[in-house]
This record gives C-alpha cells, sequence and structure tokens, in this order.
C-alpha cells in the first residue's frame, strides 16, 4: 500500500490516497480482506473525484493490462480492465476491427471506459461503450467473483455499466468488435455563424462518421457564437498505419492565461486558421484523440483547475437552452474557453450519460462568475429536463443531480440490495449519496 496525493483532472477535488497494487487476481482478493471502503482506480482521468476518497483505498488495475482472448472470425476480444484504450487499439486495428465507442484520451483504461460508459465523437452513430460491451467479470470484497451479462446477473450487469465502479472491481470485460475499412479521414471545415446553425446542420448530416462544431462565443451586447463545423470521413489511403504507436503521459507546465482577451486571440486565431486550411488528412489516431499532445489547453487554466459542462438536451428544447444560456452569460459574464455540440444516441437508465439528444459541452475559467453562471444554469437544466454529464462536471450538486436523473433513486435502491454494506464508495458517490 502506499500514500499518494491525487487529483480530478479537473482540479477541483485533491486527496491524499492509500493505493494498493494487487500483483494477481488473488493477491486482489487478500488486499481487500483488511480495510472497510474501496473503489477501483485506472489512469484517473475523470474531470470528478470518481476513483478516489477520504478514508477510501484505491485498488489500482496497472497490473492488470493483458489480452485473455481474442477471436477474428466471432470479433469477440476479453481484456483486462487495465489496458489502455490505444493498446487495445493498436492489437485489434491489425486485424480492421476496433470498437468505434472511443473516448478523446489514449490512456484511459478499458476498465473505466465501461465504468463511465464513455462515447466518442461519433456518438450518433454508435452510442456509448455498453454498445460493445458483451460481458464482465468483477470481483466484490463480499460477493467474491461474479461474471456479468445479459444472460447472467442481468441486472448488476446493467448497475456496472455507467456505475462509476459502485458494484466492485471490473477486472475483465468481453468486447464485441466491429469492422474498420479505413484508418485515415480527411476534415472537411466549413464556417458556422451560430450554435443554431451548427446544430441544423448536425441535426441534418447525422450519418456522417465525425461531425462536431466548435464555436467561439464572445460577448458585446449579445452572444455571438460563429464557428466551425468539422465533418470527418474515412478515406481510402494506401498509407500504412502505425499500430505500434506508443502514448506516454505528457508533463504539462500548469501557468494561467485565460482570460476575456486571450480567449478572443485564441477564437481569432483558429477561426482564420482553419480558413485556409479547409481540407486535412488524418490518421485515426489523431481523430479519436484530439486533446494528446495538445494537453497545454488544460495547462492554461492554470492549478485551480477548470470547469466543465457536458449536457444533453431535447432537440425541441434547445432554443429554449439557448435563450436562458445566452442570458445567463450576459449576466454572469462567465469566460467560456470552449463550446462544442454534436449528436448523442442511446437510452438514458440508471446514471448513463445516454440519448437522442443534442451534446453540448463547455469549459470555463474556475472564478466566482463560473460558478455562479452555473449554479444559475441548474435551474435551466431541470426546468428543461436537460441531464448532465456525471463525470465532466464537479460542480455538479445533488438536486440538480436528483431532478435530472429520473432512474437514480432506481440505482440506489438496487445498488443497496447487492452491496447493502455499501463497500464500493468515492468522493462522488458520497457526494450524489449514490
Amino acid at each position: 500500500m502506499s500514500l499518494k496525493k491525487i487529483y480530478s483532472f479537473d482540479k477541483s477535488y485533491t486527496e491524499i490516497v492509500n493505493i494498493i497494487n494487487p500483483s494477481s487476481y488473488k493477491d486482489l482478493e487478500n488486499k481487500t480482506n483488511e480495510s472497510r471502503n474501496f473503489i477501483t482506480i485506472g489512469s484517473n482521468l475523470s474531470y470528478v473525484p470518481a476513483a478516489f476518497g477520504k478514508n477510501i483505498i484505491s485498488i489500482s488495475t496497472n497490473t492488470f493490462n493483458k489480452i485473455l482472448y481474442f477471436n477474428q472470425k466471432e470479433k469477440i476480444i476479453i481484456v483486462e480492465s487495465g489496458l489502455k484504450i490505444y493498446e487495445l487499439l493498436n492489437f485489434t486495428f491489425k486485424y480492421k476491427l476496433w470498437i468505434p465507442q472511443i473516448p478523446g484520451y489514449p490512456l484511459i483504461t478499458i476498465g473505466g471506459a465501461v465504468a463511465a460508459n464513455v462515447h466518442g465523437k461519433n456518438a450518433s452513430i454508435f452510442g456509448s461503450i455498453n454498445n460493445s460491451v458483451i460481458g464482465l467479470k468483477i470481483f466484490h470484497k463480499d460477493h467474491g467473483w461474479l461474471n456479468l451479462s445479459n444472460e447472467k446477473n442481468k441486472e448488476i450487469f446493467d448497475l456496472t455499466i455507467g456505475g462509476f465502479g459502485l458494484t466492485g472491481t471490473i477486472t475483465a470485460i468481453t468486447l464485441k468488435l466491429e469492422e474498420i475499412k479505413n484508418f485515415f479521414f480527411e476534415t472537411n471545415i466549413e464556417e458556422v455563424k451560430s450554435v443554431e446553425e451548427s446544430i441544423e446542420k448536425i441535426n441534418t448530416c447525422n450519418k456522417e462518421n465525425f461531425l462536431y462544431s466548435l464555436n467561439f462565443l464572445s460577448l458585446n451586447k449579445k452572444v455571438n457564437s460563429n464557428g466551425l463545423l468539422l465533418r470527418e470521413k474515412s478515406i481510402d489511403l494506401k498509407n500504412i498505419l502505425n499500430t505500434e504507436t506508443i502514448f506516454k503521459p505528457q508533463k504539462k507546465i500548469e501557468i494561467s492565461i485565460w482570460n476575456q482577451y486571450s480567449i478572443k486571440l485564441l477564437n481569432r486565431f483558429l477561426l482564420y486558421f482553419f480558413k485556409f486550411k479547409k481540407k486535412k488528412v488524418k490518421s485515426i489516431y489523431s481523430v479519436l484523440f484530439p486533446y494528446y499532445g495538445k494537453e497545454y489547453y488544460f495547462s492554461f487554466f492554470g492549478r485551480k483547475g477548470f470547469l466543465e459542462s457536458q449536457i444533453l438536451v431535447d432537440f425541441e428544447k434547445v432554443d429554449d437552452f439557448l435563450r436562458e444560456f445566452e442570458n445567463l452569460v450576459i449576466f454572469f459574464k462567465p469566460f467560456i474557453v470552449f463550446f462544442s455540440v454534436k449528436r448523442n444516441s442511446g437510452k438514458h437508465l440508471f446514471l448513463r450519460f445516454e440519448g437522442n439528444k443534442i451534446n453540448i459541452a463547455f469549459d470555463l475559467v474556475k472564478n466566482k462568475n463560473s460558478i455562479l453562471f452555473l449554479n444559475s444554469l441548474y435551474k435551466v437544466y431541470i426546468k428543461l429536463n436537460i441531464i448532465p454529464s456525471i463525470i465532466k462536471d464537479s460542480n455538479l450538486d445533488l438536486e440538480t443531480f436528483n431532478k435530472t436523473y429520473i432512474y437514480a433513486d432506481q440505482f440506489r435502491s438496487k445498488l443497496s440490495n447487492f452491496d447493502p454494506k455499501r463497500v464500493y464508495k468515492s468522493e462522488l458517490s458520497n457526494k450524489l449519496k449514490l
């Protein structure tokens, strides 16, 4: 067991944590006999404190990083939970196979991706990772080893995918793979005059492989939201993809630079830069992991970190939301550095951030005005039945969570029936009373 000071990715929470590193499955059993509360930790890249908490021991899955089984014909793979996303892809791409629900950073573990039920930029087509998971193996301190699937222990299976590690430690994941024809993409960039125009075009072109917008919000007497629409389509190139690519953690020098002037400067630079770069060919790794090598974006929020909110809005309520959003921006004047729109799909269940809705995400400089802005915006979420992402927003309060996650009480009840002692907890679960 080792003591380590760790942070949530957005820097909202920090804690000195006891971390255990089991060397085998038997060691995992032995090391969880001694204490009361646990939570599993992978790469600890969650924006929120989902993998640690006060007086809670974090179980590292770093040593559980093997590919256990692969059947190319059946397109089935079983991997351990500590395997990184890029390690999975490096292997499956050799056979022109993959799972299409890929989160935006290569060092996220497969177990962490399942626990958060992640999605990618192509969520309108492929939904979230639950669509690729056909089986799980978990270890629970009191229940021992359990195999989960739609046929076996289905209720715990459903609780575990998107359950933030609260049902126990995921040790193995069985995935159904999909074919992928091309590993290179052409990015077509189009200027848009507003968020409304972005959403209109995204709605009419929802079968693109990757389609999303970057909007640059600026405030004069009203909110301007011109930006760029990015269409990334696969193309048939004879180039060979390097499937031995190694992604490593990037060192960051934290310095706070974002303010109203630097944000305007960034927005102008991006707008004019892309104007002269209407088309660009990228490898699939560059498309899937746009922030890798550009971690300085987050470093520029400084040691205080940042705030993010990602939400799912019903199509018919988008105009109402944007009107309320603009009014609050005018009133509170938060510094919004990033604003993006895409489409989602799927079915909202328990704690899962899913639905056939518009997905809007934005990053803010962390200061008093931004917090007041978000707290007021939560009332809009409640009024318009908007679903905020749990994994992206450390500021999210219990009342907003309870009123926007309509299946939260079902999750609590089923989890308590399975684990009445509530062995697996985190700072996040304590805050949301899960």
